[in-house]
Order: structure tokens, then C-alpha cells, then sequence
């Protein structure tokens, strides 16, 4: 017991971690108001769900059952840090109903002595990944070595602590006599365990002498303390006394030291991480924000989209503090595996360290109430444009919105929100885009499609299919909403006539906008564009309303509209249920309202949307479609369902020309989807259809027949 200095360790090491959390506390907050307090019960649910019990971790099974293993380990023996911080001013200190004459005690001891082992064994997994097997999606720093050392030492030294007490405890009264213990007014140095008082000692032995107790055997109440303990039986007394004020300072020293470590390294996720999870959005992921008052900042000449670190929210900033840097969203980025410049890790890695590089004048400025710079012509080093001064361009157009990192990321940062929020100030502020996409603009704003097909061309697609108008069939329950690739690409339409015939040999009765569609905006608003996606919300809104949607089933084929539908238009007014056709078509089938009856001998690969899955979890409809087809085997490829590699089209990537990389995404997925060795490959969106089409062509396969799963449901109906 040192009651000095272990008011000194503590007051040094808990005022200097004021002081750094202080500080990034303060850089935190110069980012913009964001309210991440609403509905506090479900919160809390997915933080225990995500954040205590680490269910994304699993998707790495090796690394996160290590990982799995750390975190217990540290929730279950803070209490032993705390027990020790207290023995530092008394050494009969333990924490209530933990004593050792407590049944919770005794439990206790043993869980502690399990999740300290645990704990190294975590520790030594992560020790193979960073030196032996090296793994490439992971920053192998010489700091993480370092973390990962200072947390195996407090465990042996936590353990060693228990083992030279157990072993001091099995000597006889009078070698205990010969060192300072526990219950003694005269001695200061105590080692915290209950020992025998130097009047039971019984006989004088020379300091230093080894000594032969009672016998050490190993207990399962204590099973790593009591090991420790065999370890060091016949180590002399004071040896013994040694160790154990080596193990109790090195395990209350290093916590501290571990703790300012924190905030200056990755490891800051170990006090952002649960935060962070809590305050994640609660929206649908399919949901982007909306540029609140866009014509108001227009008028007012505000900036349109992200500029400059201050125009993120302080959520975008706990985002860059909590990167783990384990590299999982890279792992998966569609672009980062097909040599793109795009690597969410690095975006992420980026940013932050731009933010610690000018925390002062970023900070200052803050308090000072500045939002822009006093110069605009030559604005200081910090307040500089984020695009090409941190962030390359190409990064931003490389990215296909396709959500994969985020289905990755263990402590749910986000990317795909960051990235469209600076390409709105690409686009609305500066006008730099890829030049592709200006045409996509300009028909979209001429012709309401993406490709410029003429407006009044729209309800070609249903000739000779006696479909009606929603002016004609004003109480139809179903509207079909079509969209544009499903009303005018040739192969598309296709699919939508597939569709529409299937609904009617079920019986529903349905109807169509026809010329009164406009494109969803999906296009407009993931390139940058947010002013014509929200014009083309607030028209479509309109219209739909007009209709009634509002109390409709609205179906659709392509899931990008899908998810504008379902996900973005209740910003604008838009409440609807949305119905992916793959769904509806299930539905009918389960409800007997078709039945596929004809058998289609194939072996089916199927490719998951990432707007449909990743988006909006719907996984399990085509595959139940496609079964109830005789004759079908499905087959998965090893990259499939929420880690199924996107196809290359999303983010608008669909109407500009690819990054520069050392592969196109759509040629990898379709030679993931030949790994199966299929007869056909299904898939439920137009663009995903469009893409691995053309995979299949450099795959010099294009008589492998790509179908959706509407057509080849039709194929197996009776007409």
C-alpha cells in the first residue's frame, strides 16, 4: 500500500486523459449540428447488439472471435483494475459482494482468471495476423505492436501478481513473517492478499533462504493465478514479495498509459466505438439526406454539398476518429479489388489526418464563430477546398455507391453519404464532372430518362398487352411503376412485359403512369446532383399523390427506382408501399396465384442487387421465386447475398465511363458468378442485367443466357 503514489499515478494519468479527450472533444464539435438522439430504446438495443456483442465481427470468424475475446475480457476485468487502483490505499480493498469470503468473490476470481487468458490468447491471434500471415487489408504499424504488447504484459502481470500471492500464502508462518503483508500498521509496501500475522510466524529464516511450503497444486477457483503460482513455487520469499509490487504497478500503471495512448492512435475506437454505434443513423440505408432548403441556399449562396472539414457534421468526424483501420470496407470495395484509386480505408485515413494536421486553426476558428475563410482567393492552409487538396476527384467518381463497406464495417462508419455530400460540390458548385454525365443531366432534364429517349415513348414497352392508364383504372389496388431503363432499354423491356404478363395471369388488377413517369432522380442524386434529383422528387411526389399511391401497392422491376420509391421520396411527401416485383411475384406463387408448373432444367446463379440487398435486405424473394421453378437448382457463388460484389453500375456509374484500374468491376463479377459452373445467370435489376451482359462478352460467353427472374418464372407458367 502506497497511498502517495498511487495518488500521484492516478492523478497524472487520468489529468492528462482529461486533457487529450477535452481537446478532441472540442475538434469534434466544429463539425455541423446533427441530432442523434432520438428513439433512445432502439439504440440502445443495437448498441448491445452490435457494440457489446459484436455480431459484424463474426463476418471475419478468426480475427473477430479474437477480437470477441479482447473486448470480454477488458468489460469483465476493468473491475479487477478498479480493485487494484484501490488497494493502492487499502490493501484489504475489494469492490462489495467481490471479497474473497463472498460467493461472488470466488465466482468472480475464477471469470477473471479465464477472460485474462482469453485475453492473450486474442492477443497473440492479432500478434499472427500483424507479423506472421501479415494481412494486406490491415495498417501493420509498429503502434499497433505496441498496444498489442502493453495489453499481454497487463495480463501477466495481473497473473504473476496472483501467482507469487498464492505462493507467499502456501509458506509457512514464519518465512511470511520475514516480508511486509498485509494487516501490518508498521509496513507500508503490502501486496494486498490476506496472509498470516507476524505473531502466528513461528520460527526466524534468513532473508533470501528458499523455503519448502505446504505444496502448490493447481486449483480451477484460481486456474491461471494458481499455474502462476506452481511456476514460481520455491522462489524465495522476498522474490516472491517482488513480484508481486512488480505485477500489481505494472497492470495499475500500463491501463493508464494504455488509456492517453488512445486518443492519439486507432485504438481511440476502444472509447468511440460504442458511441459511435449508438449514434449511427436510424433511417434506411437506402435513405441519402436531402439538402435542406436547397432554393434558400441558393438565394443565400451557400455552399452546396461538402467544402471543408467544418461542413461535416461532428457525427462525420466520430466517424474518423472510430476507423479501426482493419481494413474490412476496403476488403470488400468493388473498386479497391479492380486497382481503383477508391479505397474507403484510405478515404477515411485521409481525412482524419488532415483534421489532427490543423486541429488548432480548425479549432480557433470554431470559437472565433468563422465558417469561411476571410480570403476566398487564397484561403489558409486549412481552410482550403477538401477536393484535390486531401481527396482526389477520381477517389469520388470511382465509388458505386454499392454500400459494401459499410455492410462491413464493424463500428458502422459510413462512406457513401461523405462521398455523394462532396460530389454535390463537385457538381452544383464547381461543375467538374466526368463529361458522361452531363449528358445523362441534360436528358434527364429534357426528356425525364437518363438516355433522351423521347418522353412520349415511354409506354411502348405494352403494346399488344392490353395494359391500362392509371386514368383509366382510377381504383386499381396495384400501380406499376416502370421506370426508365425497364421502359426503354431494349432488353429491359423485355422483362417489364414479362412482369406485367405474370401479374395478369395472377388476376391483379393494376395499372400504369405511362407518360406521366419521370425518372426517379436515383441517377442525378448519386452523381452529385441534388438540385435535379429533388425537382424530379417534388414532379414525381406530385404526381403520385395525384393518383393516390399514397393507398397503393406500388411495384416496380428496377430497384434503384425501388429505393428512391420506398427510401427518399418521404422527404418530399411521398409515403408508399414499395414492392420489388421479385417479392410480389413470390407472394403470388406462395398464394398459388401462379404456379410454375413446366420444368427448366438449369442450374441458376443468382447476382444480389446491392440496391435491393445491401439497400433494402431483400435476399431470400427471387431465391424462393426461382425455386418453386421445377427443374432449377440455385447455386451461390462464394461472393453472394450482402457480400455480393456489386456489378459496377451503381452511383451513376451506370451512364459514365469507369475509373482507371487494372480490371472492370462488372468482368470480376461475372467470373465469380461462372465459378459456379451455372446454365444461366438471374438477376432483378436492369442495370445489374445491362452489366453482366457485357461481363459475360469478355468472358467471350454470351450464349449463357442471362435472364431475370420474371422471365424465367414466365418460361415455367402455362399462358
Amino acid at each position: 500500500m502506497n497511498p502517495i503514489a498511487m495518488t500521484i499515478v492516478l492523478l497524472i494519468g487520468w489529468g492528462a486523459f482529461a486533457y487529450s479527450s477535452i481537446r478532441r472533444y472540442r475538434l469534434m464539435m466544429i463539425g455541423t449540428p446533427d441530432n442523434r438522439t432520438d428513439n433512445i430504446p432502439q439504440r440502445i438495443a443495437l448498441t448491445f447488439k452490435y457494440a457489446i456483442a459484436q455480431m459484424r465481427m463474426r463476418r471475419y470468424p478468426l480475427a473477430g472471435f479474437a477480437h470477441m475475446l479482447i473486448f470480454s475480457g477488458f468489460m469483465v476485468l476493468l473491475l479487477r483494475t478498479l480493485v487494484l487502483w484501490g488497494r493502492g490505499y487499502d490493501e484489504s480493498f475489494n469492490l462489495w459482494l467481490l471479497g474473497p469470503d463472498q460467493t461472488l468473490g470466488d465466482i468472480y476470481a475464477f471469470l477473471k482468471d479465464i477472460f485474462a487468458v482469453l485475453v492473450i490468447l486474442g492477443t497473440l491471434a492479432f500478434v499472427y495476423f500483424r507479423v506472421i500471415k501479415k494481412l494486406p487489408r490491415m495498417t501493420l504499424s509498429t503502434e499497433g505492436l505496441v498496444i498489442l504488447l502493453i495489453i499481454l504484459t497487463m495480463m501477466l502481470a495481473d497473473i504473476f501478481y496472483d501467482g507469487a500471492a498464492i505462493a507467499r500464502a502456501t509458506l509457512p508462518a514464519s518465512a511470511q513473517a520475514m516480508a511486509p503483508m498485509r494487516g501490518d500498521p508498521s509496513d507500508d509496501a503490502g501486496d494486498g492478499i490476506a496472509l498470516p500475522s507476524r505473531s502466528e510466524a513461528g520460527s526466524d529464516l534468513e532473508p533470501g533462504s528458499p523455503i519448502q511450503g505446504r505444496g502448490i497444486s493447481w486449483t480451477l477457483h484460481e486456474p491461471a493465478g494458481s499455474l502462476a503460482a506452481v511456476i514460481l513455487e520455491g522462489t524465495p520469499i522476498n522474490t516472491l514479495t517482488i513480484i508481486m509490487h512488480i505485477g500489481f504497478w505494472t497492470h495499475g500503471c500500463l491501463v493508464l498509459i494504455f488509456l492517453n495512448l488512445l486518443p492519439y492512435s486507432k485504438h481511440f475506437h476502444v472509447i468511440t466505438g460504442i458511441p459511435n454505434v449508438f449514434a449511427q443513423s436510424l433511417h434506411p440505408p437506402g435513405r441519402l439526406p436531402p439538402i435542406e432548403d436547397i432554393d434558400g441556399k441558393l438565394e443565400r449562396e451557400e455552399t452546396l454539398g461538402i467544402r471543408r472539414l467544418n461542413q461535416f457534421s461532428w457525427k462525420a468526424i466520430m466517424d474518423w476518429y472510430t476507423c479501426t483501420e482493419c481494413g474490412r470496407c476496403s476488403d470488400h470495395c468493388p473498386a479497391t479489388k479492380t486497382g481503383k484509386k477508391l479505397s474507403p480505408k484510405h478515404f477515411t485515413l485521409d481525412l482524419r489526418d488532415f483534421l489532427y494536421k490543423h486541429e488548432n486553426a480548425l479549432v480557433a476558428d470554431s470559437v472565433s464563430g468563422k465558417t469561411k475563410p476571410e480570403d476566398e482567393t487564397d484561403p489558409k492552409e486549412h481552410q482550403k477546398d477538401l477536393i484535390d487538396g486531401v481527396i482526389d476527384p477520381e477517389v469520388l467518381w470511382a465509388c458505386t455507391s454499392c454500400r459494401a463497406c459499410e455492410q462491413e464495417c464493424p463500428v458502422f462508419i459510413t462512406y457513401v453519404d461523405k462521398i455523394v455530400d462532396m460530389r454535390r460540390y463537385l457538381v452544383q458548385e464547381k461543375g467538374e464532372f466526368p463529361s458522361e454525365l452531363q449528358t445523362a443531366f441534360r436528358s434527364i432534364e429534357s426528356s425525364s430518362n437518363p438516355w433522351g429517349f423521347p418522353a412520349d415513348e415511354r409506354n411502348k414497352w405494352s403494346v399488344g398487352l392490353d395494359v391500362k392508364h392509371i386514368s383509366e383504372n382510377p381504383e386499381a389496388p396495384v400501380l406499376f411503376w416502370i421506370g426508365c431503363a425497364p421502359a426503354f432499354d431494349e432488353r429491359a423491356k423485355k422483362v417489364t412485359r414479362a412482369t406485367a404478363q405474370l401479374m395478369q395471369k395472377a388476376g391483379i388488377d393494376f395499372a400504369i403512369l405511362g407518360n406521366d413517369e419521370q425518372c426517379t432522380g436515383d441517377p442525378a442524386r448519386r452523381a452529385g446532383n441534388e438540385y435535379l434529383f429533388q425537382t424530379l422528387a417534388n414532379a414525381n411526389v406530385e404526381t403520385l399523390n395525384g393518383v393516390g399511391a399514397d393507398k397503393k401497392k406500388v411495384i416496380t422491376t428496377c430497384p434503384h427506382c425501388f429505393n428512391t420509391l420506398a427510401n427518399e421520396y418521404g422527404d418530399f411527401g411521398g409515403k408508399y408501399d414499395v414492392i420489388h416485383h421479385t417479392t410480389f411475384l413470390a407472394q403470388l406463387v406462395k398464394e398459388g396465384k401462379l404456379k410454375p408448373t413446366k420444368r427448366v432444367e438449369k442450374r441458376v446463379a443468382y447476382h444480389d442487387s446491392c440496391y435491393l440487398g445491401r439497400y433494402n435486405e431483400v435476399y431470400d424473394d427471387p431465391r424462393e421465386a426461382l425455386a418453386a421453378i421445377p427443374g432449377v437448382t440455385l447455386v451461390e457463388p462464394a461472393e453472394t447475398r450482402d457480400r455480393g460484389m456489386c456489378c459496377g453500375a451503381g452511383g451513376a456509374q451506370m451512364f459514365k465511363e469507369e475509373e482507371a484500374g487494372t480490371e472492370r468491376v462488372n468482368v470480376v463479377r461475372t467470373l465469380q458468378l461462372l465459378d459456379t459452373k451455372p446454365d444461366a445467370i438471374a438477376t432483378g435489376c436492369p442495370f445489374c442485367m445491362r452489366m453482366i451482359t457485357d461481363g459475360l462478352a469478355e468472358h467471350e460467353k454470351e450464349s449463357l443466357p442471362q435472364l431475370d427472374v420474371a422471365e424465367m418464372l414466365l418460361e415455367a407458367i402455362e399462358m
